[in-house]
């Protein structure tokens, strides 16, 4: 496969993006939630700015960052442990990739591109992954994030275990 060009997400990305998160989660299970309306998925309240991933003009990949939300459980976590407030803070999420391009580095390079416009931006960046998603960890923890803590995910009325984590300085 050849190599991924990645870049910020225009408009006219979001319904081959939402195809491919309609593919993973078949596949995965990724996203527990939002498969309903996948674009609106893509572009939640707060979303800051996005990023895909595309190999010969097809989007694979996906990641975006946000703004905390109220109840957001990781700001929560990360601002007592830090003293940040809300302002410091981006959440990356919606990160997905198709299982074609995942042996070319293509969830390292976007979670690159969101961690630099962070950098950039005086942000630093938390994320939650439920447990269930163990290649997700694997690459957190490779990547030198580190563990914060624990929570709960509710969505649909269902609980699910997640961690919490922070992105390297």
């Amino acid at each position: 496969m050849p190599q991924a060009i990645v870049r910020p997400r225009e408009t006219n990305d979001l319904a081959e993006a939402a195809t491919v998160l309609a593919a993973v989660h078949e596949s995965d299970g990724y996203p527990v939630e939002g498969v309903e309306d996948p674009e609106g998925w893509l572009s939640p309240e707060g979303l800051l700015a996005a990023w895909v991933a595309e190999v010969d003009g097809h989007v694979v990949g996906h990641v975006a960052i946000n703004s905390p939300q109220p109840g957001e459980e990781v700001a929560r976590l990360w601002r007592e442990k830090s003293g940040a407030d809300n302002s410091q803070i981006a959440v990356l999420a919606r990160l997905f990739v198709s299982r074609e391009a995942r042996k070319g580095s293509v969830g390292k390079r976007l979670m690159d591109a969101a961690a630099a416009h962070a950098r950039t931006s005086g942000l630093r960046l938390v994320l939650e992954v439920l447990t269930k998603d163990a290649a997700a960890i694997r690459l957190y923890e490779r990547l030198g994030w580190e563990r914060i803590g624990e929570t709960v995910h509710t969505f649909g009325g269902k609980q699910v275990e997640a961690i919490c984590f922070v992105a390297p300085v």
